[in-house]
């Protein structure tokens, strides 16, 4: 449940220099999103009503995401890079004066669990001043440790400024930890640089806490992948994998058949229903919603398009952003659907195009039909009416409307409305010259032979 009092500060602000990018780093996406906009998803369903936004300088792009993405974000910017203390006094503004819990995040970070976020806030509620989220490893090496002692975290130690024995402590921190309200900006204040790396580091907060009293506690999380940052290439494809292993687990768990899990791709906001079949070798694209009892077969991709119930798509068809397919519609092989609506039952088999138009019930469109919906400046609709068939090889030139129960020839191409019930003809009448054929060939295989070889 969402606290209104509840404020996530998220930290954006690293450059991302080992990405090796001219997008910032938080931009990049993940399961078909950016990993900022992960985190704030996250944040928001783990329980934080309010959200703050530390950037870095010159991070204009991110700032223009959030604009539109999280427009109920404050967004602040880290002008020098002096460590987590320092980023997260960059928010002063939002902490000055908040009453309630402070969540620390950060926007590399993207796969942190709602529910481990409203169980890291509730340990505030159980009698915790801090508290933090940890997790064990036996690969420690990078992480800071944990220091705990008689169930209190006492306090937390970099790698570069951890001797032997703190080196193999298997606890290590995430970084994520959670305030009682109006406890962090004097922490923050509190906080100095006397370390390896001459920075401000949150995690100091923990000993200073402790040396005044108060109680920190570390909840250590079951699932260390949960924690993994994003700061490469290949954390990014590392992350992007689990991602994709907990939607395919989850698709299953909700009653949906994948044929063949690891070869299935998801985006963030996928939704199956049950009893889905989905054959080898799909990506789902965002904004895609799949009812019940459909087949969707294998080389498919489907982006922002809704199918409906006893549907089957595919193989290798390309449902784009606005495709709507009602109940029992089928669409078959090389077929490409764009901001149309396909109606029940009908069938969209072979080979053809189908782009900013409207099919209605039980119509058969044939191979190699395409919609011309585009004159290089507007887009036109094409509406085809029920229970038509289209033959195969037909162009519809849009604006353009084929009425209900017609049929249009093979080969036609329509560039003016067909009433209902009609035959339609838009072809060259056909010419037979009888021995032609034969006479060219003769002329053509003479003139080769005549040539000097070489």
């Amino acid at each position: 449940m969402t606290d209104p009092s509840c404020l996530a500060v998220v930290l954006a602000a690293g450059e991302g220099t080992r990405m090796k990018s001219d997008q910032p780093k938080v931009m990049h996406p993940i399961g078909g999103r950016p990993l900022i906009d992960a985190v704030l998803d996250s944040a928001r369903a783990g329980g934080a009503g309010r959200l703050a936004v530390v950037i870095g300088a010159g991070a204009d792009k991110v700032r223009a995401h959030l604009a539109k993405a999280a427009p109920d974000a404050r967004v602040f910017e880290q002008r020098e890079r002096l460590g987590t203390a320092h980023a997260a006094l960059s928010a002063r503004q939002a902490l000055t004066g908040h009453a309630g819990p402070v969540l620390v995040l950060f926007g590399d970070t993207p796969l942190v669990r709602p529910a481990t976020i409203a169980a890291l806030i509730g340990r505030l509620g159980a009698g915790a001043d801090i508290a933090l989220l940890g997790f064990a490893t036996d690969a420690p090496t990078g992480y800071g440790r944990l220091i705990v002692e008689d169930g209190r975290l006492v306090a937390i130690v970099e790698e570069k400024d951890a001797d032997a024995a703190t080196k193999a402590i298997r606890l290590c921190n995430s970084g994520i930890m959670a305030f009682r309200p109006g406890l962090l900006p004097d922490l923050l204040d509190a906080i100095g640089n006397a370390n390896a790396k001459g920075e401000y580091y949150l995690t100091d907060a923990i000993a200073i806490a402790t040396a005044r009293g108060l109680r920190a506690e570390a909840l250590i999380g079951d699932d260390e992948s949960e924690f993994v940052g994003v700061n490469d290439r290949a954390q990014l494809a590392a992350a992007e994998a689990i991602f994709q292993r907990r939607a395919r687990d989850e698709a299953m768990a909700a009653g949906a058949t994948l044929v063949a899990p690891e070869t299935v791709f998801f985006s963030h906001d996928t939704r199956l229903g049950r009893d889905v079949i989905v054959e080898p070798n799909v990506v789902f694209a965002p904004g895609v919603e799949v009812a019940s009892g459909v087949t969707i077969r294998a080389f498919s991709h489907l982006e922002g398009a809704r199918v409906a119930s006893g549907a089957i798509v595919g193989p290798y068809a390309r449902l784009r952003p606005g495709a709507d397919l009602a109940e029992n519609v089928h669409v078959g092989n090389f077929v490409e659907i764009k901001n149309a609506r396909v109606d029940r039952g009908a069938k969209v088999n072979h080979l053809t195009y189908i782009g900013d138009a409207s099919i209605g019930a039980r119509t058969n469109v044939g191979a190699g039909t395409i919609t011309c919906n585009y004159d290089g400046v507007f887009k036109h609709k094409t509406t085809i009416g029920a229970d038509v068939f289209v033959g195969s090889n037909t162009v519809m030139v849009a604006p353009v409307r084929i009425g209900d129960n017609a049929l249009t020839a093979a080969g036609s191409v329509i560039t003016t409305d067909v009433p209902d019930d009609a035959l339609v003809f838009g072809r060259a009448r056909q010419e037979v010259k009888e021995g032609r054929g034969a006479a060219i060939k003769a002329a053509l295989v003479a003139r080769k032979a005549a040539k000097p070889a070489g």
